[in-house]
């Protein structure tokens, strides 16, 4: 089980660490808190979540391309 918790985490956006990370909250409490709230409004906080993820990796992207020193 906590293998494929492992896999999970380096796999997926990060979404949970990172706001658990800037609110300074327990990662596990933050994903057992949006499990519940998916589950309750039939998965629309997945929306949220995706947006999020999507938000996280273009901004990466910018950060990596901005300090690449090939490009410069």
């Amino acid at each position: 089980m906590n293998r494929l918790r492992q896999i999970i985490e380096w796999n997926v956006f990060g979404v949970c660490t990172y706001i658990g990370e800037k609110l300074h909250i327990s990662t596990s409490t933050i994903r057992k808190y949006f499990i519940y709230i998916s589950f309750l409004t039939m998965g629309s906080p997945l929306i949220l979540y995706f947006f999020i993820g999507f938000w996280m990796n273009l901004r990466q992207y910018i950060w990596f391309s901005r300090r690449n020193p090939i490009r410069h």
